[in-house]
C-alpha cells in the first residue's frame, strides 16, 4: 500500500444520504450530462472518501453512468499510512460488504439508473471490496479492481456472476505478479470463468494522479479499457 501521506482535506466528500446495513450512509453521487446511464459503484482507496476519489466518480459520470461512492469511513478520511491502515483494520470485510450491497440497492433504486445490474470499480482497499462484494451480490455484473488488496483470504468465487476486469502493476510490492496468478486461477476454478486481469509497468495506485506512484500511460490505458468494459456489460 502507499506510504506517502494523502494531502490534507476535510471532510470527506458527500452530497447524498441513503438506508444502508440497517443505518443511514452516506457517499457521493454523480450524474452524467445527460442526466441517465448505467449504474456504477465507485470503492474508496483505504484513505476514505476523498477529493480524488470524487473526482474519479465525476470521470465516470463524464462517461455517461451514474456514478455512486459510498463513504465507508463515515466522513473520517486519513491523513497518512498509520491513520489509514487504523481505519481499514476499524471496517471488518463483512460490514464493508454489507454496506456495499446496500449502496448497490439505492443505486439500482434511483430513477437516473436504466440498468438492471451495476459495476463495481474500486481502488487499493475497494478493489478487493470490488471482488468480495461480487463474489456473494448477483445484482453486480461488472467488477473492475484497480490493484485490489485482499485483507484476509480470497472469497468464495463459485457464486460469482460477474465478469471481472483487473488492473495491477508489475511493480506492486503489496499484490506481487504471482499473487495475481493465484487470484486469476482461484477466480477460473471457482467460478467457471476466466477472469481478464491486466499487468502494468507501474507500481501501486498508478491511476492516483495525487500520489508519487502515478503513471500517466498505465492510467491512460487502464481507464480506457474500463470504460469500454462497463459500457459493454451494463449497455
Amino acid at each position: 500500500m502507499p506510504e506517502q501521506p494523502e494531502p490534507a482535506e476535510v471532510p470527506a466528500r458527500q452530497n447524498v444520504s441513503f438506508p444502508s446495513a440497517g443505518a443511514t450512509a452516506h457517499g457521493y453521487l454523480a450524474l452524467p450530462p445527460s442526466g441517465r446511464g448505467p449504474g456504477v459503484l465507485v470503492i474508496q482507496e483505504w484513505w476514505g472518501l476523498t477529493d480524488h476519489i470524487a473526482e474519479v466518480t465525476d470521470r465516470f459520470a463524464a462517461e455517461g453512468f451514474v456514478a455512486l461512492a459510498p463513504d465507508l469511513y463515515g466522513g473520517s478520511v486519513a491523513h497518512d499510512s498509520g491513520e489509514a491502515q487504523r481505519l481499514m483494520k476499524a471496517l471488518p470485510v463483512a460490514r464493508g460488504v454489507e454496506l456495499l450491497s446496500g449502496a448497490v440497492g439505492h443505486l439500482l433504486s434511483l430513477p437516473e439508473v436504466t440498468s438492471d445490474t451495476v459495476g463495481a470499480v474500486g481502488f487499493c482497499m475497494g478493489g478487493g471490496f470490488v471482488l468480495y462484494l461480487a463474489a456473494v451480490e448477483p445484482r453486480v455484473s461488472a467488477a473492475v479492481p484497480f490493484y485490489g488488496v485482499i485483507r484476509d483470504e480470497l472469497p468464495d468465487f463459485s457464486g460469482l456472476r460477474a465478469r471481472v476486469l483487473g488492473h495491477y502493476g508489475e511493480r506492486d510490492r503489496s499484490i506481487p505478479p504471482e499473487r495475481v496468478e493465484e487470484l486469476r486461477e482461484t477466480l477460473r476454478r471457482q467460478s467457471g470463468t476466466t477472469p481478464d486481469l491486466r499487468l502494468y509497468p507501474a507500481g501501486h495506485a498508478f491511476l492516483n494522479d495525487r500520489r508519487p506512484s502515478h503513471d500517466p500511460d498505465s492510467a491512460d490505458r487502464a481507464w480506457r479499457s474500463t470504460v469500454a468494459f462497463l459500457h459493454e456489460q451494463l449497455g
